[in-house]
């Protein structure tokens, strides 16, 4: 079974800072933890939300770890420091927008404020960048709701082949 590297980029100027505990990326993990069968390497990054720092860190994780997954969270709201966005997509040459919108349809369910998040998803070089919400509470739920096509989404793209712990996620690919 292949080992899968998973980027795990949290923005945030007060947890890059030290002020507080980075608890979402730390949740991102232990998420995807329980998705996976394979073995996972995390390339965790705590950053400030300074959009030219995100496009290098998702650049470097795509091209030098070769990240088959890189999830941010944090940075997708519409304060003007929230530029984890307008980041993802200026290094990602295909865009998934169904991501965001499926994102924001489970979010709806919980919070009338989903409607401002923009997260969103894209391609760089060989990595699904995937951008999620800051909580950890709704990483999870976003995650739940969007991760049944990640696998085969990173088997369209080249990626290593992921595979389900079913038990705790059911992922979708296509009958040959």
């Amino acid at each position: 079974m292949d080992i899968i590297t998973i980027g795990v980029v949290t923005t945030s100027d007060r947890a890059s800072s030290g002020i507080y505990e980075d608890l979402s990326g730390r949740a991102i993990m232990d998420t995807i933890s329980t998705y996976l069968l394979n073995d996972c390497r995390y390339e965790y990054r705590c950053i400030a939300d300074e959009q030219s720092l995100i496009e290098r860190t998702l650049l470097e994780l795509a091209q030098v770890y070769e990240c088959d997954l890189i999830v941010t969270t944090g940075g997708t709201g519409p304060a003007p420091r929230d530029v984890t966005t307008e980041a993802t997509e200026a290094v990602c040459h295909k865009l998934l927008p169904g991501f965001g919108e499926q994102m924001r349809a489970v979010s709806l369910r919980y919070v009338p404020t989903a409607i401002l998040s923009r997260q969103t998803a894209g391609i760089c070089n060989k990595s699904l960048v995937v951008n999620l919400p800051g909580k950890p509470k709704s990483i999870k739920e976003c995650l739940e709701a969007v991760f049944p096509a990640v696998p085969y989404c990173i088997d369209l793209i080249g990626g290593k082949y992921m595979e389900a712990n079913e038990e705790n996620i059911t992922v979708f690919r296509p009958k040959a």
